[in-house]
Parts: structure tokens; C-alpha cells; sequence
């Protein structure tokens, strides 16, 4: 935490945070929805210093009180957003559940090594007060409330909505969208007050992607396109960015400084970056900056398979854009000091679709001579590919999750379904660039008590640079 006199949760500037203290413990969400265990999901909470007898170990679970709820992002009741205000305390935990629409509201104020259920709003409460469901993204605003992202209504259409929690209470109030226009699909948001804005993301309807990717339904208009721009101050809709058909876009980043009126958004399908930005009109407007292009290969679902870009991050001091291909296997950071020409400055492989001696043979490629080996740490050859990420303040460890969503692990990848999902570290160099793998660090969910666990998005205690917007 910051040290002054009377502040509020998180740091008074991207900057500031950067000097923060290094991470201790990291809290992740672990599935069991699709993997055959009849167990509830559950929040891990995961040692990660070094110098603990218990480095690399889960040390806490805390499991929920249902089966199949499909835990996903996670976000808190407060953040830097809220730095001005000295009597609000980051100490509660909110975990939607992208399937059955619940969110646990978790106390790890009380004790951050151990963390209770607070309160359950229960799924009824965001389809009577919201019309809304499938809730995925949740951000603190500055004024106290706590909006989240919604994917659908009730009966599982696509439905680019919003609901809005008390930061008290955790009552929901309602949405916070206003007016007759709302975007047919929903996903990832980010909001800037200064340029009196509000950017979402498309991923697809709900009932559609649940239970796999079927390429046909991008035709039919059932995956998303655009970043929906709302007006901050009114809550209304009130433009469209098309980024083409076969984008999915999906993480939407702000640049972190609040005065830049630009930022980054990763589209999955297409395997694009696009940078949005603030048009001399007084619009936004969007230019693709990054193409991963697709391989050529026999033995899998599609002749061309894509990288498959599925979360992005920037680093707090926005020097740093750093991206994952959950299908090519890797995790790339890329230099924006000048937004509009980022460069590649560090690749590292961690497994993925296409290493050598699997089902799929590469036959043609623009980027790799040859198919990358198997990824191994500590003896365990790990299954799937690179997909959460998360970064340390000071920029120098970022840590890698293999999950993306279960119904779509099962497709994609059935051996991490049956063998688990892992969280890695990879050590960054901030001067020049370049990505290096930990080979001290694995957390295999392999073997977690209950069985073999899908872990998904990762949190700090004190903040990061996914949850943490200063306005």
C-alpha cells in the first residue's frame, strides 16, 4: 500500500505502483466444471516468495458452495481508482461466474492468506434487476460501486450489458447502462473518466460458445467484432468500431497513464492487435498494429490455425505490450514506446498446438524454420498453451496460467482437462526486452487434492496492472 498521510486503496499513479512491494501471495480461481470431477470450483491462494518454506505451493482453498459455477476474471470492491478516498479499503474479492451468472463477494481483508465467503448474489438478482447474465469482467469505479461486464440475458442470447454492485453492500442496484441501445454481444470493458469513456469487447452468445468453438457459428454472427464506445457520463452506446469478422475481440487495455487517450485491444480469432485511439474529432477509431499469422497444418480442426491471442497486458509504466497464442504455444512482449509501430523484443514457447511429435503437422509457416519441442519444467512435459497473464509492479515477472475456459480447454486441449492446468513465471528483461523461463517455478494443479484443477486469472493482494485503472 501507498504510505501517506490519509489515502485510499492502490497508488496515487501508475508509477508510484510500479515501486510497490513485491508480490507474496497470488490468488487464482481454479474450475472443475467439464473435467469429469463432481467438486465445486475454488479460489487458490498461491505462495509465490521466494524466500517462504512454501514457495510454489497452493496454501489455501477456499471452495464455493456450488457445483459448475464456471468462476473466470476476478476484480475488487476497491482500487486505485479510489486512491482520494481514505475510508475505502481493498479487502473484498469479486468472482463472477461466467456460467451459472453467481458472484461470490470474498473477504481477504480478515486474512489475505485465507479468504471467506463474504456474501453470494445469486443469479435471480442480475436477471430480475438487470436482465442480464454471464458475468465476466468486474472494475471498481472511483465513485465506490462495482460495475461488471455481462455476455447475455437469462435465456443465454448475446447481450453486451451491465450491472452495478453497492461497494458496500454488494447489493446490485441495477444496470448501469442507459438508454435503448446496448450491443448485442459482450465480453471485457475498460473506462477512462478524463476522455469520458467506456470501451467493451465482443466474445460470443453465451448458449453458442458454451460447450465449444464451432467455426460456423462466426458466419452466423453469433462472435463479436467491435469495440462498443460508451459515453461515461450519460451511460449510453454511442459508437461502433468494426475491427472485421473474424476478430473476436477480447482484452481491452487502456494505456495506464490517465491522460492518454489510446490503448490496446487483442482480438482472438484474427490473431490481431489493434490500437484504439481518440480521433482529432473527438471519436475513437481503431488501426491494426500486430498480425500473428496463422500456420498452415493437417491433423487439426481447420487447415489454418491461428495464434489464438487471448489475454494481453501493459506493463505499468506502458513501455511494454505482452500478449498470448494459447494455440501457437507463445508469449511475446513487444515494445511500445511509439503506439503505432510496436516491436517484437521477446518470444518464449510454453507448449501449445503445434510442438513436435503431436497430432499436427505444420506445413506452412511465416515465422518458425520448425515446430517448436515440447515444453518441460521440473520433469513434467505441460499440456496446453500460454493464456492468463499477469505482470509484477515492477515489471520483471510475469505469470502464465494454461486455462482459457473449460468448455474450450476440452476441445483444444483434452490432455489439460485430464492432467490439469500450471502456472508459470517467466523473468523479463526491462531494459532491452527479451522473456526467460523460471525453471525454479512451477505450480502444477495436476495434483490438487480433489484431482487435476483448471486455474484461470491471476491477482495480487495489493493490485495490478489488469485490475487497477487510475482516472
Amino acid at each position: 500500500m501507498a504510505k501517506c498521510g490519509a489515502c485510499g486503496p492502490g497508488y496515487a499513479t501508475p508509477l508510484d505502483a510500479m515501486k510497490g512491494p513485491r508480490e507474496e501471495i497470488l490468488y487464482l480461481p481454479c474450475i472443475y466444471r467439464n473435467t469429469g470431477i463432481e467438486k465445486p470450483d475454488y479460489l487458490a491462494t498461491v505462495d509465490v516468495d521466494p524466500r517462504s518454506p512454501h514457495y510454489c505451493q497452493v496454501i489455501h482453498r477456499l471452495p464455493m458452495p456450488n457445483l459448475k459455477d464456471e468462476l473466470h476474471h476476478s476484480g475488487w470492491n476497491a482500487c486505485s481508482s479510489c486512491f482520494g478516498d481514505a475510508t475505502k479499503r481493498r479487502n473484498r474479492l469479486i468472482l463472477p461466474s461466467l456460467i451459472s451468472s453467481r458472484i461470490y463477494v470474498v473477504d481477504v481483508g480478515t486474512d489475505s492468506k485465507a479468504p471467506r465467503i463474504h456474501k453470494i448474489v445469486e443469479p435471480v438478482e442480475l436477471f430480475w434487476k438487470g436482465n442480464v447474465a454471464n458475468p465476466h469482467t468486474s472494475h471498481c469505479l472511483g465513485s465506490g460501486d462495482i460495475l461488471i461486464s455481462c455476455l447475455g440475458d437469462p435465456s443465454g442470447n448475446g447481450k453486451g450489458g451491465f450491472i452495478l454492485l453497492d461497494g458496500e453492500t454488494f447489493e446490485v442496484k441495477g444496470n448501469w447502462e442507459k438508454g435503448e441501445k446496448v450491443p448485442p454481444l459482450g465480453y471485457d470493458f475498460w473506462y477512462q473518466p478524463r476522455h469520458n469513456v467506456l470501451m467493451s469487447t465482443e466474445w460470443g452468445t453465451p448458449k453458442v460458445l458454451a460447450d465449444g468453438f464451432n467455426p460456423a457459428d462466426v458466419e452466423k454472427g453469433h462472435y463479436g467484432r467491435h469495440i462498443n464506445v460508451w459515453d461515461w457520463n450519460s451511460h449510453t452506446y454511442i459508437q461502433k468500431i468494426d475491427l472485421g469478422k473474424d476478430s473476436i475481440p477480447l482484452e481491452i487495455r487502456f494505456l495506464h497513464n490517465p491522460d492518454a487517450a489510446e490503448g490496446f485491444v487483442g482480438c482472438a480469432l484474427s490473431s490481431t492487435v489493434h490500437r484504439f485511439y481518440k480521433t482529432e474529432k473527438g471519436n475513437w477509431a481503431a488501426e491494426k498494429v500486430i498480425e500473428v499469422p496463422s500456420k498452415k497444418v493437417q491433423g487439426w480442426l481447420l487447415p489454418d490455425m491461428p495464434g489464438l491471442i487471448t489475454d494481453i497486458l501493459i506493463s505499468l509504466d506502458d513501455r511494454f505490450l505482452y500478449f498470448s497464442n494459447w494455440l501457437h504455444g507463445d508469449i511475446r512482449q513487444y515494445d511500445i514506446s511509439n503506439t503505432r509501430k510496436p516491436k517484437l523484443v521477446g518470444q518464449v514457447f510454453l507448449g501449445g498446438s503445434i510442438i513436435k511429435g503431436g497430432p499436427v503437422t505444420v506445413v506452412e509457416d511465416k515465422e518458425l524454420q520448425c515446430q517448436p519441442e515440447p515444453f518441460v519444467i521440473k520433469g513434467k512435459r505441460v499440456p496446453g498453451g500460454p493464456q492468463m497473464i499477469q505482470l509484477s509492479l515492477d515489471g520483471k515477472r510475469l505469470y502464465v496460467t494454461s486455462s482459457l475456459y473449460s468448455g474450450w480447454d476440452k476441445q483444444f486441449y483434452p490432455d489439460l482437462v485430464k492432467e490439469g492446468s500450471v502456472m508459470l513465471q517467466i523473468d523479463v528483461d526491462t531494459e532491452r526486452g527479451g522473456l526467460k523461463v523460471n525453471k525454479n517455478f512451477l505450480v502444477d494443479f495436476g495434483k490438487e487434492p480433489d484431482g487435476p484443477v483448471l486455474a484461470h486469472e491471476i491477482r495480487y493482494p495489493g493490485g495490478d496492472s489488469t485490475s487497477d485503472i487510475w482516472i
